[in-house]
């Protein structure tokens, strides 16, 4: 059973807040510099590592495209081969 919620027990009221809350923010210098030394921040590792999986993304994306192109390349030619040789045959019927 799930225990009351701190506004259920007295009517009326507002829920009870924790105002010794700190968001940790002691070391906080307004902006993340690349010279942190060997201790980085974390901002700046998931900087590095979101950086990173982008470039590997676009890499495969572009891979991905190429044998994309190469498969309608591939699936085209004998449509356009065809609306040739339909072209052909009725000029030569005329």
């Amino acid at each position: 059973m799930k225990p009351p919620a701190p506004s259920a027990t007295s009517r009326g009221s507002w829920p009870l807040t924790d105002c010794c809350f700190h968001a940790g923010l002691e070391n906080w210098r307004g902006y993340s510099s690349p010279f942190d030394g060997e201790d980085r921040s974390e901002i700046r590792r998931f900087h590095d590592f979101s950086r990173q999986h982008l470039r590997e993304s676009a890499r495969e994306r572009a891979w991905e495209m190429a044998v994309f192109a190469v498969v309608v390349a591939a699936s085209a030619w004998p449509v356009i081969y065809m609306m040739f040789f339909v072209v052909k045959l009725f000029a030569a019927n005329r």
